[in-house]
C-alpha cells in the first residue's frame, strides 16, 4: 500500500482535493468523505495513466503543513 499526502481545503462550494506529488490530480465534492473518495479514484488514475506512458510512478514524500499569522 502506498500513501500520498492529499491537501483538502473547504469553502462556500464544498471540499477541494489535491496531491502535490501528482501534477494535475485534483478532486472535488460537497463532503469531507465524498471528496476522500474522489481523490482516490483521482490517483488510480493518474497512476494508470503514468504506467501507461511508461514514466515512474512519483515517490511519495511527506508533507508538513502549518499556518503562519500575517499582522495586518
Amino acid at each position: 500500500m502506498t500513501q500520498y499526502s492529499v491537501i483538502i481545503e473547504k469553502d462556500e462550494n464544498g471540499y477541494f482535493a489535491h496531491v502535490p506529488i501528482i501534477q494535475g490530480c485534483y478532486a472535488q465534492g460537497d463532503t469531507y468523505e465524498e471528496v476522500l473518495s474522489n481523490i482516490e479514484d483521482a490517483i488510480k488514475l493518474h497512476i494508470d495513466e503514468i504506467l501507461e506512458s511508461g514514466q515512474n510512478i512519483p515517490k511519495p514524500h511527506q508533507i508538513s503543513l502549518t499556518t503562519v499569522e500575517i499582522p495586518g
